[in-house]
Order: C-alpha cells, then structure tokens, then sequence
C-alpha cells in the first residue's frame, strides 16, 4: 500500500475524518447510510473511500475474528532481540515475522528488544514448533520473551481520528 512520507501533512479534511471513524467501527456500513451521516451524497462518499483506499488511509477491510472460535487457543506477546541492529538482519527479521501467518501483529520496536510480536497458535505444542522456527533455530535472534495471554480483554485495529 502506498505510505505518506513520515512528517508529511495530512490532506483529510472533516468530511474524511468523519467517514474514517464510522467504517472503523463497522466497514459494512452501508455508503447510503455513512452519507446521511456525514451530510454528503452516497456517490461523494464512495469516491473519498476510493481516494482513502488508493492513498494508503484505509490499509485493508478485515474481519476480527475470536481465536476461541477457531480454536486458536494461545495468544503470546514476544519480545524478540536480535544479534544486531544492521539493517539487512532487521529486514531479514521483518520478512520473516510479515509472512509468517501466526504472528497476528509485529513491532519493530526501541528499548532493549528488537520486536514486539503478537501471536496466535492453536495450542501449546503448535506454539512450541513455531518458537523452534522463528526463535530458537535462527541465528539473527539473540533471545526471545513470551508472555501468554490469560484474557483478551480488548481486540481491535481502530485508531483514535481527531
């Protein structure tokens, strides 16, 4: 997806903002109704969603889905530091953790750990097999953390829109 350059101003206006918080909240939401919401035309609303969609704004349209449900019963936080910091290890790490369907969210973080990954297995043997992959069996990791989840207490992707 295309990303604004770090620092480069914003070109939402309220109308955008406005339409951003309701699709956040459920991007079902049919465009007849976020028009009526937002006092604009159907066809005006859908083309600012097409213009968010092409410019990077909206990332994706994804369902939340409740690992209990499908039976992804473990939920770890990992702290991950890497041997070093040189930037073709922490591409390497970033690549690996992108495609890796597990890891639900990855951080390149500061503060004495490399990564902060969210991740989400089946069980405790699937998590071990993938600690061994992505962990214990790769070179570029110096050490790894896991804290296990005992309650999802919020799940969500929402950002706050001024």
């Amino acid at each position: 997806m295309p990303k604004k350059p770090a620092g480069q101003e914003s070109t939402l206006d309220a109308y955008d903002r406005a339409i951003l918080r309701i699709v956040q909240r459920d991007n079902k939401t049919p465009q007849r109704t976020i028009a009526e919401q937002v006092n604009l035309s159907a066809a005006a609303v859908q083309r600012r969603i097409a213009a968010m969609e092409q410019g990077g704004v909206i990332a994706g349209n994804v369902a939340l889905v409740d690992p209990q449900a499908v039976a992804a019963t473990i939920t770890a936080l990992v702290e991950v530091q890497l041997e070093n910091e040189r930037a073709a290890m922490v591409d390497r790490a970033k690549a690996l953790f992108r495609d890796t369907p597990e890891v639900q969210q990855c951080y390149y973080v500061t503060g004495g750990v490399s990564f902060v990954l969210v991740i989400v297995a089946p069980d405790m043997p699937a998590y071990e097999r993938l600690t061994r992959r992505l962990f214990a069996e790769n070179d570029s990791v110096r050490s790894y953390r896991t804290l296990i989840a005992l309650d999802r207490v919020k799940a969500g992707a929402g950002i706050v829109i001024p």
